[in-house]
């Protein structure tokens, strides 16, 4: 490991896309209230065999969409049937298709009314290209990382020289990661296929498809609780950190969600030291950052072992090592 190890971001990318979706909304091009149909006309799953109804980019940016991951569901559930990509596992089909298989299946909850974690941000990456009529990896980089000298942050890498080998939890030690590699989560099941990050006939998953570095992703993340200059305005940067969901249950007790990452609502009942109104997510492959605007703090915590870098022992005591 070196400080200019290049990992398989996973939800790390969340962030950074959406990121670019706040500076177009900046910039007049995108409109929170906006149907998701006014860029992509084609996509309107249904909530009801009667009802499609309208998402807004509101809606997806803050995972209240309706949408779904196929990791979170059972296998055979319908994700499963219609052959949906995470994002980081072993399909290689093109964004337009994985969002025609998405909009062919029925919505998990009428958009607004829950907060489900899901495909929304890949979404997003469609509207991005639509609003830009520009491919995914040229837009994010002229929005975002360009802009912030990410010069080892993007969609795909051209040689493995420099990337990190993943690898999983396992007794007595973490193995290496085979290709597919299938992981247990809950009642469902997490799919990688590390070989994706070398493959450009892997769409770009605004969600989970993004290779970077730790600095890179400080980067952003500085960026954002610093006021977001040269991004997104301070209004936007600002967003991002607030808990945008209201009284809808989050991610977990104290926590809500913001844009790009979940925001703490009461520390307490989160159980965290982190100070009220932290921000922050993580990432599959074994990634979790935090920004604490009140202490003016920002942690990255990039690492080669799945899960353990996304939700073991290890995160938290780095946390708590920290305050």
């Amino acid at each position: 490991m070196s400080l200019d190890t290049v990992f398989r971001l996973s939800s790390v990318s969340k962030p950074i896309v959406t990121a670019a979706v706040l500076a177009l909304v900046d910039r007049g091009t995108l409109n929170f209230d906006d149907p998701v149909t006014k860029w992509l006309p084609g996509f309107q799953p249904k909530f009801s065999d009667a009802d499609a109804p309208e998402i807004t980019i509101r809606e997806l940016l803050t995972h209240t969409s309706g949408l779904g991951y196929k990791f979170a569901e059972k296998a055979g559930g319908p994700y499963h049937v219609a052959r949906i990509s995470d994002g980081f596992d072993e399909l290689r089909i093109s964004l337009r298709e994985n969002l025609r298989r998405l909009s062919s299946v029925k919505l998990l909850s009428e958009p607004g009314t829950e907060w489900r974690y899901s495909l929304s941000v890949d979404v997003l990456g469609a509207v991005i290209e639509r609003a830009t009529k520009k491919p995914l990896q040229i837009a994010t980089a002229e929005l975002v990382t360009h802009r912030l000298g990410m010069r080892d942050t993007a969609f795909s890498a051209h040689t493995a020289e420099g990337l990190a080998v993943p690898y999983y939890n396992a007794d007595p030690t973490p193995k290496p990661m085979a290709d597919p590699q299938v992981i247990p989560f809950g009642e469902g099941e997490l799919v990688y296929s590390p070989s994706r990050a070398l493959d450009e006939r892997a769409y770009p998953s605004g969600g989970a498809g993004m290779i970077g570095t730790a600095p890179d992703v400080l980067r952003l993340l500085e960026c954002i609780r610093q006021g977001g200059a040269p991004v997104v305005s301070a209004a936007s940067a600002a967003a991002m950190m607030t808990n945008q969901i209201g009284e809808l249950a989050g991610p977990q007790p104290g926590v809500g969600f913001g844009f790009g990452g979940s925001v703490v609502v009461d520390p307490e009942a989160a159980q965290t030291p982190q100070s009220r109104g932290s921000w922050s997510w993580g990432g599959v492959y074994g990634h979790t950052w935090f920004v604490d605007p009140v202490r003016k703090l920002t942690v990255v915590l990039l690492t080669n072992t799945a899960l353990e870098g996304l939700m073991g022992k290890l995160t938290t005591d780095v946390r708590d090592a920290v305050y």
